[in-house]
């Protein structure tokens, strides 16, 4: 008989974790299920249940910190978003650390959305709005969109990138 006993991945636990980031002067919180990542937010206070301890908030506390550049592409983030927002939620995901694009080009970059097109250009600035997961995917690199995250958060993570 085998006693032996597998430590828990962290990453794949379920739940809420939160973190104090003094540099965003706000908590970052992220909904984690079935090893994908459901939200993350900027809450003033965090979530009553939430646990400190995930690698991914490793992850962005060294991001945060300057320490590491990351664009956390690996990171399986749960869009349960129409089909076209996740469309363009996912060419967000493709825009590089240090980069910045405009709505147009957002909508260029996206298939079957037409960048000439009033009501394409809406569905875009749409999914950046309703993004379930800003810094992940990094809407604060469209520069004339919405961002999911609030004002002063988006100022910090563009002021982090150089943007």
């Amino acid at each position: 008989m085998d006693d032996t006993v597998e430590a828990e991945d962290p990453s794949d636990v379920a739940g809420i974790f939160a973190r104090d980031s003094s540099y965003l002067e706000r908590y970052v919180q992220l909904g984690v299920a079935s090893g994908r990542v459901l939200s993350v937010s900027f809450p003033d206070t965090p979530d009553e249940q939430a646990r400190t301890d995930h690698d991914l908030l490793d992850r962005i506390f060294d991001y945060l910190d300057a320490v590491e550049e990351d664009d956390f592409s690996d990171v399986t983030v749960a869009l349960t978003v129409p089909t076209d927002q996740r469309r363009v939620l996912e060419r967000v995901r493709e825009i590089p650390y240090g980069d910045q694009i405009n709505v147009e080009t957002l909508a260029r970059m996206t298939s079957g959305v037409d960048h000439t097109d009033e009501d394409d250009l809406n569905t875009v600035r749409t999914a950046l709005d309703r993004n379930p997961a800003p810094l992940l995917i990094p809407d604060h690199r469209v520069r004339d969109g919405p961002s999911a995250a609030p004002p002063a958060v988006e100022q910090k993570l563009r002021s982090l990138e150089g943007l």
